[in-house]
């Protein structure tokens, strides 16, 4: 093997988890619903800005979603440790499905309600608050453990493709039809491919909880509270959760894309290339992750990763040509990706199995949530003091406070691989 074979490879995508058929079945599973999902993604906030031509309300998207985020991933994750995951995960997904029927439903009949729009996006976030954390928690049982950073890379890598050709489909979609259609078009394209994760999800062994410590069985207020008592007492842990936040709520631009891409690129298919922008360099990132795996002050790499997000989207904010915002949005996805792995690969690590599906629940509401204060973050600010104020104030808040949360609390960037 010559020395540039191996060179590459050790910076490719490690594809080991995909040996096991269930992990196989259920990344393929995920990837094209994911995709479908993807174009609901951008419809949606399409639809809403449609209806009302006010950042404000694309932003309370972001609310509608947070509060059953909130609630459900909490209660989800402490229902997947006491329950088949694989049973839960079909029933949630069934949920999800249904929020996706309603959503093309009332487009075929054009109701043109921005109030049913967030009951539906509140519908469809209970769900996923429920499923995420459980797919989330299944993904360590079905490979071996030394391929957990490699599966949670091919995870986000996949999920971020489909956020890379679903809004670019999207735009395309939204940009050939009338508004009418497009949406039509959109909502019914996820719903058909949605099916894709139900079978992933039907395949799927029996996955019962493991007694790998002792611990209530019943689902409860108790159950919630072992996990988040677990929690508290992993500095590490709690420290990745917030530097999470911080990342999304202050830097995440999304709810402006709608309002950018009409006035500043004349609106059509520059929406679904701002959409995906960030997508498109986190795959990037994930097809050349082969180092992430050997990379021992994880703890450092996160806050790094976040410092670089914050100072890229800031710059993306100044740009006024749409290739140059695409690029700039790209290099904050890919850090992204990278800070996305490593606090993944930390709570999967160090949570035993019995409290997997719980802090699971904590990690979706967390990450999850975050985007969404994100989105109403943006939106209010815009609405106040502009878009490029909104946008790129929040670039820079994320990096400077990711560096003193770093400096205040040093056990994050001492933690080392376990």
């Amino acid at each position: 093997m010559s020395s540039f074979t191996q060179h590459v490879r050790r910076f490719a995508v490690d594809t080991r988890p995909l040996r096991h058929a269930a992990y196989r079945r259920m990344w393929l599973g995920t990837a094209f619903s994911f995709l479908g999902f993807q174009l609901t993604a951008v419809a949606v906030p399409f639809e809403m800005f449609e209806l009302t031509r006010d950042s404000f309300w694309v932003g309370l998207l972001g609310l509608a979603a947070l509060v059953p985020l909130l609630i459900f991933a909490l209660w989800g994750g402490a229902i997947a440790d006491a329950v088949d995951r694989r049973r839960l995960l079909l029933v949630s997904s069934l949920v999800t499905w249904s929020a996706t029927l309603g959503l093309l439903v009332q487009a075929l009949l054009r109701a043109g309600s921005p109030q049913l729009l967030l009951a539906l996006t509140a519908l469809q976030s209970m769900a996923v608050a429920v499923s995420m954390p459980t797919r989330q928690a299944i993904v360590p049982r079905l490979v071996e453990p030394d391929e957990v950073p490699a599966a949670n890379t091919l995870n986000f890598t996949v999920s971020n493709a489909a956020m890379v050709f679903g809004p670019l489909a999207a735009g395309l979609v939204l940009a050939l039809w009338s508004p009418a259609v497009g949406l039509c078009v959109a909502y019914g394209v996820d719903a058909v491919l949605f099916t894709a994760t139900l079978w992933a999800t039907w395949r799927l062994p029996p996955l019962p909880p493991e007694n790998h410590v002792p611990g209530v069985r019943a689902v409860g207020w108790r159950s919630i509270g072992e996990g988040i008592r677990f929690l508290l007492a992993t500095p590490v842990l709690v420290l990745s959760f917030l530097i999470d936040i911080v990342a999304m709520v202050l830097a995440m631009p999304r709810a402006l894309f709608p309002e950018v891409a009409a006035t500043h690129f004349g609106g059509g298919a520059a929406i679904g290339w701002l959409y995906s922008a960030i997508a498109i360099g986190s795959v990037l990132g994930g097809l050349t992750s082969g180092w992430i795996g050997r990379v021992r002050r994880q703890g450092l790499a996160l806050v790094v990763a976040v410092v670089c997000w914050g100072v890229a989207v800031a710059l993306a904010g100044l740009a006024r040509d749409l290739w140059l915002m695409v690029v700039l949005l790209a290099v904050a996805g890919c850090a992204d990706l990278i800070s996305a792995v490593y606090r993944q690969t930390m709570l999967q690590l160090i949570a035993p199995d019995a409290l997997r599906g719980r802090l699971q629940g904590v990690f979706t509401a967390v990450v999850a949530g975050g985007p969404r204060l994100g989105d109403l973050r943006a939106g209010a600010m815009a609405a106040t003091w502009g878009i490029t104020f909104s946008w790129v104030s929040g670039g820079i808040a994320a990096a400077v406070v990711a560096v003193l949360v770093a400096l205040a609390f040093p056990a994050l960037i001492r933690y080392p691989r376990r």
